[in-house]
């Protein structure tokens, strides 16, 4: 008999919006609000939200002051109040025990009272920390690193959390600290306290005439982050791996959102000025397993991120691997020392970033969603490129996946141009191209003597690359000395001088002179239709375009492709979010030819190109071959794409999508989920999370049969001391062996990571 569900949904959604109210409870109140005041509450992730006089604060909510403004806030338990100059950014912190003001720039004035308080109060920045009892002081935070403290009344102690140094701080006093851990304590003249706001005469010939709405986006509707990865979005760009999504598009721990806005303006978000990683594991190269002892620098200063990986990889011999070393020889290995170097953020008028991409979405995705460079690292180091601009309604983005394989007749590249009408009517238009030059470059060529690894017999010989027999010694080889040949290359026991019917291997495939390349192009458009605290609206339709020139090799069987081309129709496109904790999205797709959405996903240097075997000979088939092996350029399908995020109660965020795609004689499905739990209320554990992705099978619920569109993989992180964890991360796919059978390729690293600052 079915069971009657209901029951069961009202409870979930219920339980859903109890627990949104436990983490709403109220904690203060705007007093006084003038100017440039924005709110973001929790669980948002814009500051889309006007500051008004008495609304209600929450555990976990962000206040930004603009350039021209202030704000007052009055706690509600202990009727503490601070007060908050103009450019300044800062979230509000409340646990059993402690209440904290994590700034990130800015500067606030203090006046914090002793009675009834039932937590200790502390001003937190990127580089200290400043507890207090009850007094009065001023905090100002810059973005470059440095940070002052001057007392007015009472006392207060200052650590900088860099060099662990820690001073006290009473009325006439001040304490300056900065990101190379320098704390000193200094008197403070009186002009140097920071003028009451309240006091101060706001800049009037330059601010608005009534308090400012937020700015609509120069982004298609949704580029924002924390939503389910969905058309539209576009991931951030953090650097550690990131994980699969819909139809190849990326689930990402962090992935964007439905509501529209412009990414937030004002100072960038200061990072911890500079860490050290010290990772001690083990890596598989090459089919060799590797000690690894690896040293990950982080620098911060400013707009300017550097983030270094100097790894050094020991065999069970003791041996130290070379390859990774010999800059002498090939000064290009320098460029895999840099993890990536980054200046500014997407938000900021100008940005880039170089080295390590994560996450990278054009437009609403169509064409490319949530690609990374870094699916096989680290034994293929890719060094990508991503910079853009935004001035006014205008905004540009450039992406090259690696530059290094220009070198092997082209790399991956997109561009993208996006304009928003104006703010009353914000209507954003979109433009994006994306191409891969060749195809090919996805073949390893260990040795670069332009034979690919699966074809050269001799991978790490430059000079050598046939060898018929199978007995390592080379066939006869042009330019090799003949006393270094096979005297019997065809293995047929017969000395080939002597033999009058000699058959050896062509000259195998080669990347010089073979190319096969995609192109796409794309157009979007998109409206938010309404947003607040509780529930967004938006509305989105995007037009694509995938085109695969015919390409032929010289021996026409070692790859031929035909031409191919099709076009894909996203209309509607609709997404919502709930309470800032449930996402939705929802899309009606047609597709007609040799199309698919999101073609170049995260996985897509994993399948860009794949080597078949049958018997003695092996075939290339690129991507576009292997998905539409069984269509016609005729085909034509429609279907439903829905995608989920949920966060739940803060205690994990789980992100799932699934499409459905019929025509008249087939049907392909595709299931993408990923598990991202809050280790913060787990002890011991410093990171878990798990994900899945099954894109255009018959079944991809089939576990016990995975395809090679399957993709795989979890992350745990346990911590055995402070500073100290061990962390165990695994990834799986699967390939062709060379015999026609599909085994899994296993990653697994396992290293002991050490957080010195």
């Amino acid at each position: 008999m079915r069971k009657n569900l209901a029951p069961y949904y009202v409870v979930f959604v219920l339980s859903i919006i109890n627990g949104s109210r436990l983490f709403a409870e109220p904690i203060a109140h705007i007093m006084k609000a003038e100017g440039i005041v924005y709110l973001k509450r929790l669980g948002m992730d814009t500051f889309s939200e006007v500051a008004e006089v008495g609304i209600a604060l929450n555990n976990g909510d962000a206040i930004k002051v603009g350039e021209y403004g202030y704000a007052a806030v009055i706690f509600i338990d202990d009727r503490s109040v601070i007060k908050i100059k103009n450019d300044s950014q800062f979230e509000f912190i409340d646990t059993k025990n402690t209440r904290s003001l994590n700034i990130e720039f800015g500067t606030v004035l203090n006046k914090i009272e002793s009675e009834n308080r039932s937590r200790a109060f502390r001003i937190q920045t990127p580089v200290s920390v400043a507890s207090v009892k009850g007094t009065e002081f001023a905090a100002m935070v810059d973005p470059i690193g440095v940070d002052q403290f001057i007392g007015k009344e009472g006392q207060f102690e200052v650590m900088n959390t860099i060099s662990g140094e820690t001073v006290n701080v009473g009325p006439g006093q001040k304490a300056v600290s900065n990101t190379t851990g320098n704390l000193m304590q200094a008197p403070a003249t009186p002009n140097e306290y920071p003028q009451d706001p309240e006091t101060e005469p706001l800049r009037d010939e330059q601010l608005p005439s009534e308090r400012e709405s937020p700015k609509p986006s120069s982004e298609p509707t949704g580029q924002q982050q924390s939503t389910p990865s969905q058309p539209g979005e576009t991931s951030p760009n953090t650097d550690s791996p990131s994980l699969p999504s819909e139809e190849g598009a990326k689930l990402s721990q962090s992935t964007s959102s439905g509501s529209s806005g412009k990414p937030d303006s004002g100072p960038s978000i200061p990072k911890k000025p500079f860490s050290m990683g010290l990772g001690i594991g083990s890596a598989t190269l090459d089919g060799v397993l590797y000690n690894q002892l690896a040293l990950r620098p982080e620098i911060n200063l400013w707009k300017i991120g550097i983030g270094l990986d100097l790894v050094v990889y020991i065999d069970n011999e003791g041996n130290i691997r070379t390859e990774e070393w010999d800059i002498e020889n090939d000064p290009s290995l320098l460029l895999d020392k840099v993890l990536y170097i980054r200046y500014g953020e997407k938000s900021d008028p100008l940005w880039v970033k170089y080295g390590s991409i994560e996450g990278m979405t054009l437009g609403y995705g169509g064409l490319m969603q949530g690609y990374s460079n870094m699916m096989e690292f680290p034994s293929v180091r890719r060094v990508g490129v991503n910079t853009g601009f935004n001035i006014g309604p205008i905004g540009g983005e450039l992406f090259l996946a690696n530059i290094k394989d220009y070198s092997r007749g082209g790399t991956l590249l997109g561009l993208r141009a996006n304009y928003t009408v104006s703010e009353g009517f914000p209507l954003s238009l979109g433009v994006n191209f994306v191409t891969d030059a060749n195809m090919f470059s996805g073949l390893k060529d260990r040795d670069d003597d332009s034979y690919p690894d699966i074809f050269d017999d001799f991978p790490d010989s430059s000079s050598l690359w046939n060898d018929t027999d199978g007995d390592f010694f080379p066939d006869p080889h042009e330019g090799l000395d003949s006393s270094s040949w096979d005297i019997d290359a065809d293995g047929d026991n017969i000395v080939d001088t002597s033999d009058d019917y000699v058959v050896l291997k062509a000259t195998p495939f080669s990347l010089q002179g073979n190319k096969a390349g995609v192109s796409g192009w794309s157009v979007d458009i998109g409206y938010p239709v309404f947003s607040n605290s509780i529930i967004d609206l938006s509305v989105y339709s995007e037009f694509n375009s995938l085109s695969f020139p015919a390409s032929v090799s010289e021996d026409s069987i070692t790859f031929n492709r035909p031409e191919r081309s099709g076009t894909g129709l996203s209309l509607p496109g609709i997404r919502s979010s709930l309470f800032g904790l449930l996402h939705l999205s929802l899309e009606y797709r047609t597709i007609n030819g040799s199309f698919i959405p999101q073609f170049f996903d995260q996985a897509y240097d994993l399948n860009r190109v794949v080597s078949l075997s049958k018997g003695t000979e092996t075939t290339i088939w690129t991507k576009d071959m292997s998905v539409f092996a069984d269509s016609s350029n005729e085909w034509s399908s429609s279907g439903l794409f829905g995608s989920a995020n949920m966060n739940l109660l803060n205690l994990a965020n789980f992100i799932s999508s699934y499409a459905r795609m019929v025509n008249d004689t087939d049907t392909l499905n595709s299931f993408n989920a990923a598990l991202t739990l809050n280790t913060d209320n787990i002890p011991k554990f410093t990171s878990a999370m798990a994900y899945y992705q099954r894109n255009n099978d018959d079944n991809p619920f089939d576990f016990e049969n995975p395809s090679e569109n399957t993709v795989m993989g979890y992350q745990v992180g346990y911590e055995l001391s402070k500073g100290v964890s061990l962390i165990w991360e695994y990834r799986e796919f699967y390939r062709d062996d060379g015999t026609g059978n599909l085994v899994p390729v296993k990653q697994t690293t396992i290293e002991t990571a050490f957080s010195f600052f």
